[in-house]
């Protein structure tokens, strides 16, 4: 016999454990199969831990600083040990939150590798899932009137160029170090790498960045991404860019050693470890698509805007189909195509109102389009800009350096987009997320009232700025 249910979710990340949680509330007999814990990358190998650490970072160099603030407390140590500690605690905290969630919302969990079979005895239609166990225990079949695929991505490797989790490290073998090296090479200068370039030099670890663009943050808007690099550069990042990584030069001994091509000549580089941060790839491989119609291009998963796949009741969500690689973008996209199951009607995902944020220090944020697309999408716009050295409550708080730019329509004054970096703007992108949601004008935002003193006073002159009425600057 076969276990039936509404629905089955491959994956118990947090785009497939918010998907069950709002499926069991509109009365949806659910199920989920997961091999590892539940949370996933975002909870165990990612948003979390990766935060937990930038935090300790964080507080280490205001420590180191606090003399500034009239706080004398001699030279702090790192403990690492303990910083490690701190994290594990966090993601043990919230990772039993979660299963007390899935507990309260009557939701099984199948603990194993979940495949989809073809039409079977069981189903006319692709879609019956075979649950694998380590163990050897014979698998479990589980039939459900939907599936909804979410099984994340796993880090990206450089061809030529293997990881080994002791010198080479992923962002996964990263989290687990137990030690601090003294130097580390960092290949990529995306969202990831520049959290990690942060987090260590915070920690006072050497760190060389090797970006084969000609920037980093190749995807933020050139005045942010500029703004960040400038900063980190302050702290002691080298940040090699135009740099062509030779897989085959690298050698291991006390120190990783690579050579780099760099405006037609080879450069060597070398550090105690190497990070390999290129980005992350769907798992789409042996969960069964090959029984299925469904349609993998690029790497990733087909889906129309409720995420069906070519199967119309095979849905998919997250990583999976590529995308922004977001955990809260995950998230949403299950509540869309769990509503859709049900019948709900949901709101398609107008990709232009997420918020997407860097935790490095400086933070980074934005919401919309970025002034190079604007230009390239022929938008006539008009942008206002405005420094954090002219808000109160950045120089109480010891933070000055950064600026809201607010981008905005000519002909309508729709704000096309909205890039903050500095002290903070992780929290405060939610206001201008809102905003984009509403449709709300650069004006809008400008009369709405801001309490004083907070940092958030920036977004509303930077919104003022866009006309050139901002007070303060």
């Amino acid at each position: 016999m076969a276990d039936e249910y509404d629905v089955v979710i491959l994956g118990g990340g947090t785009g497939g454990y918010v998907a069950a949680l709002r499926a069991s509330q509109l009365g949806l007999k659910v199920a989920m199969v997961e091999k590892d814990k539940l949370g996933g990358t975002c909870l165990h190998r990612g948003c979390i831990p990766s935060k937990a650490l930038l935090r300790s970072a964080e507080v280490y160099q205001q420590t180191k600083n606090s003399n500034e603030f009239g706080i004398e407390i001699g030279s702090p140590e790192i403990n690492f040990s303990k910083i490690q500690d701190r994290k594990n605690s966090i993601m043990d905290k919230l990772h039993q939150g979660v299963e007390g969630l899935i507990k309260k919302g009557k939701i099984d969990v199948y603990h194993g590798f979940g495949r989809i079979l073809g039409p079977s005895i069981f189903s006319p239609l692709p879609g019956t899932i075979s649950v694998e166990y380590d163990n050897g225990d014979e698998n479990t079949m589980i039939v459900p009137k939907f599936v909804l695929i979410a099984t994340g991505s796993r880090p990206s490797t450089l061809s030529g160029l293997n990881t080994d989790g002791v010198k080479i490290l992923n962002s996964d073998d990263a989290l687990q170090l137990e030690e601090l090296p003294g130097s580390i090479l960092i290949i990529g200068a995306g969202v990831i790498g520049v959290e990690w370039a942060s987090m260590l030099t915070d920690l006072e670890v050497k760190v060389t960045v090797l970006e084969y663009a000609s920037r980093i943050l190749p995807t933020e808007d050139e005045e942010i991404a500029k703004e960040v690099e400038k900063q980190l550069t302050n702290k002691g990042v080298t940040f090699i860019k135009n740099a062509k990584v030779i897989p085959d030069t690298v050698k291991k001994d006390n120190d990783v050693i690579v050579h780099a091509e760099i405006s037609g000549n080879q450069e060597m580089f070398s550090a105690e470890k190497m990070l390999i941060s290129v980005g992350r790839e769907a798992n789409t491989e042996n969960i069964g698509l090959e029984n299925t119609e469904i349609r993998v291009e690029n790497g990733v998963i087909a889906t129309n805007e409720f995420y069906q796949t070519k199967e119309s009741h095979i849905y998919a969500i997250g990583d999976v189909i590529g995308g922004m690689q977001l955990a809260h973008v995950a998230s949403h996209e299950g509540i869309v195509a769990v509503e859709h199951m049900a019948n709900q009607n949901p709101i398609p995902i107008e990709y232009n109102h997420v918020p997407s944020c860097i935790y490095s220090s400086p933070e980074a944020a934005s919401v919309g389009i970025t002034e190079e697309q604007a230009k390239k999408k022929g938008y006539d716009y008009k942008i206002g800009k405005f420094p954090f050295a002219a808000i109160g409550k950045a120089l109480v708080y010891g933070e000055t350096e950064g600026f809201v730019k607010v981008i905005s329509d000519k002909k309508t004054d729709d704000i096309l987009g909205i890039h903050m970096v500095g002290p903070q703007v992780t929290d405060m992108i939610s206001e201008a997320g809102l905003a984009q949601f509403l449709d709300a004008t650069a004006w809008e935002i400008g009369q709405t009232i801001h309490p004083h003193p907070t940092l958030s006073e920036i977004l509303r002159e930077g919104a003022l700025a866009v006309d050139g009425l901002q007070i303060h600057g």
